[in-house]
């Protein structure tokens, strides 16, 4: 097989002709096996530009993967890492993550491989998510290295109880339930970003879970998006228009940012010796609270 040539004819049968559109929740609950000529590579994805993919390389460690799995079909393929993939209109699934895996298994002549479905978030969620927003006040944080991705006991919320737990099996960072209430309670809008696939409605849903609203929430940042240049500028106008000042929260800073450009950006330290990361968070974002009231007085 010509597998450039497999590509590019790929592109070209639905290049203008397909968008995502949204999975239902049964799909989405689980891995299961997909036939490989159901899905169909992204053409955002740096896979399908000439100029830097495929790579033979890392397919061809994918299959001496699937040559093992022939040999082990006890074995977990590719690790137990599904190929993550999208619905798409008009048909089909196309390919979020997982280009490599799914190019060796069509080269191997397997007919199925293990999937992930997901829904992610695309400019239209974006720009309804800023127009839902019922605030001016924006803070921001990131999933993977601020709210999840913790493992001592001490840092988690209590996990949640049987047979919750069993679909949702992340653990949220101690205090978070109660710092994201603090901050609705102060009028701020909630965002929250990810460089992972989850579909949205699966974050959501756990947020619930942990009586906890979000009011943004943007997955898969690691990858390129269909989000075009103008789509972009949109959002961000969007964004200055809606919200006046934007808090970023990390593991160690409070930044606070402005859409007005001549104010300039300020830095809080979170200092844990003060206290639990939350409540010292609280407390500057309370102090922030105050000073922005005594600014707006003089």
């Amino acid at each position: 097989m010509d597998f450039n040539k497999f590509i590019a004819d790929e592109m070209s049968k639905y290049k203008g002709v397909c968008f995502p559109v949204k999975s239902g929740v049964l799909p989405r609950m689980f891995v299961h096996s997909m036939r490989c000529t159901k899905m169909h590579p992204n053409p955002i994805d740096e896979f399908c530009k000439p100029e830097i993919g495929p790579s033979y390389r890392i397919i061809s460690e994918y299959e001496e993967k699937i040559r093992h799995y022939f040999k082990h079909p006890h074995e977990e393929l590719f690790d137990g890492e599904p190929v993550v993939v999208e619905k798409m209109h008009p048909e089909d699934y196309i390919i979020i993550n997982g280009h490599h895996r799914w190019a060796a298994a069509i080269r191997m002549g397997m007919k199925k491989i293990p999937v992930k479905i997901v829904n992610l978030t695309h400019e239209e969620d974006i720009k309804r998510m800023i127009e839902k927003g019922k605030n001016d006040k924006r803070v921001t944080f990131d999933l993977d290295e601020v709210i999840l991705g913790f493992t001592d006991e001490d840092e988690l919320e209590r996990p949640l109880p049987f047979p919750l737990n069993k679909e949702y099996k992340e653990r949220i960072r101690k205090g978070v339930p109660a710092l994201f209430h603090f901050l609705s309670e102060h009028d701020y809008d909630i965002w929250v970003f990810t460089s992972k696939f989850y579909s949205m409605d699966y974050l959501r849903n756990l947020f619930r879970k942990y009586h906890v609203h979000i009011d943004g929430l943007v997955t898969g940042t690691a990858k390129k998006t269909s989000i075009n240049e103008a789509g972009k500028k949109d959002i961000d106008k969007m964004l200055a228009d809606k919200y006046k000042s934007t808090l970023h929260v990390d593991n160690d800073m409070v930044i606070q940012s402005y859409s007005d450009k001549s104010i300039e950006f300020k830095e809080f330290e979170i200092n844990k010796e003060k206290g639990k990361w939350s409540d010292v968070v609280m407390g500057i974002v309370d102090g922030i609270d105050h000073d922005e009231h005594d600014r707006l007085q003089v």
